[in-house]
């Protein structure tokens, strides 16, 4: 809990009223025993009950110490202050269960305007010894200062002296150096225009080895152009060149051994074809001949009824390729006036049959009724 005690006109052991704030804060104790003892002095009461019971406590302290304190006590050693009030506050709130955690003041002033008058007194008092002081610094001041001018002068009528000695002795030092010098740059220059000369001739000679070098490096890159231009015509002319009749020379034998064995392929089909054509032949001729024979083996046991069966056999075929062209044919119209002429005609059709059979095949069937 934060406090904010504050006692209003009090008196100090001067007599003079003051006021004074302060800022405290205290919480409850969590030992046991102290925690027993603020739960029955507070058990039941608000926050704000328990703060304003604190509150006057450390109110009735604070105004008992100011009373024993002076008014330059107080204002200069606060921290002092606050310390004392700590001490006689903390045995009397820690009967209470509560404990001060911190207590500091906050501010102290008077109506009778007692501290600024007290401030205005000690500042005339500091600035007149400020004063007295700068004078005293300003006159020691004043006295140093002729004593280092003075010590200055003599040190500076010692130095011009020592200067113009140095100086003059440092002439006769530069003439003698600047002879010795001059001596040495014109020894020096000659001997940097002969060595001048001899590094030219250096340079040249290093120049020709550089041209040397280069010529060659010329002559070198030349020979390797030409080179290279030839192995350029060989890759791009003369390798061509001989892929594509290399190319042609192989199309070409491909080509040829294509027909070659073309024509192998086509004579072995042709022999293949005609050797089962001769083996289809001689079958069939074996087999025709076969039949044949047992034809005529027939014909010969069974004479003139085979003939005739054959006929039998045939003549239908006969009737169909005779009557083949009449297959087409939608009608047939005989043209005649009397009807018993068309029969007639019928009649002589059938009649003439056996003598064209009898033509064609030899068999006469005028004669079939024997053998059936």
């Amino acid at each position: 809990m934060t406090l904010q005690p504050k006692c209003e006109d009090v008196e100090t052991a001067e007599g003079v009223a003051i006021t004074v704030t302060g800022v405290a804060q205290v919480k409850v104790m969590t030992d046991k025993d102290l925690l027993a003892v603020a739960c029955e002095q507070f058990l039941g009461k608000s926050v704000m009950e328990i703060k304003a019971v604190v509150l006057q406590t450390l109110e009735g302290h604070l105004r008992s110490i100011l009373g024993t304190l002076t008014v330059e006590q107080i204002y200069q050693d606060r921290d002092e202050f606050a310390r004392l009030v700590r001490e006689v506050a903390a045995p009397d709130v820690g009967r209470m269960g509560i404990e001060i955690l911190s207590f500091t003041i906050k501010d102290v002033y008077d109506k009778m305007d007692y501290l600024s008058s007290l401030g205005k007194t000690q500042t005339a008092a500091v600035q007149r010894d400020a004063d007295i002081g700068v004078a005293e610094a300003e006159r020691d001041a004043g006295i140093r200062e002729a004593e280092c001018k003075k010590e200055m002068m003599d040190v500076k009528f010692l130095a011009d002296t020592k200067m113009a000695d140095s100086k003059r002795e440092l002439e006769l030092q530069k003439a003698a150096f600047n002879q010795e010098v001059n001596t040495k740059k014109a020894e020096s220059q000659l001997a940097y225009e002969l060595q001048a000369a001899k590094e030219q001739q250096k340079i040249r000679l290093e120049e020709i080895e550089i041209e040397v070098v280069q010529r060659k490096k010329q002559i070198s890159i030349e020979e390797k152009e030409i080179e290279r231009t030839e192995k350029e015509l060989i890759a791009t002319v003369k390798r061509p060149a001989e892929a594509e009749a290399y190319k042609m020379q192989q199309l070409a034998e491909g080509q040829k051994l294509k027909k070659v064995l073309t024509a192998q392929a086509e004579a072995e089909k042709i022999r293949k074809i005609g050797e089962a054509e001769a083996i289809s032949i001689s079958s069939v001729g074996k087999a025709e001949a076969e039949s044949m024979r047992v034809k005529a083996e027939a014909y010969q046991q069974y004479g003139d009824a085979a003939k005739t069966a054959l006929v039998l056999e045939a003549l239908p075929k006969i009737a169909g390729k005779v009557a083949a062209p009449l297959a087409r044919t939608h009608e047939i119209v005989i043209l005649s006036g009397d009807g018993s002429r068309v029969t007639g005609e019928v009649n002589r059709l059938l009649a003439e049959l056996p003598v064209s059979v009898n033509a064609l095949t030899g068999v006469d069937l005028s004669k079939m009724n024997q053998f059936v």
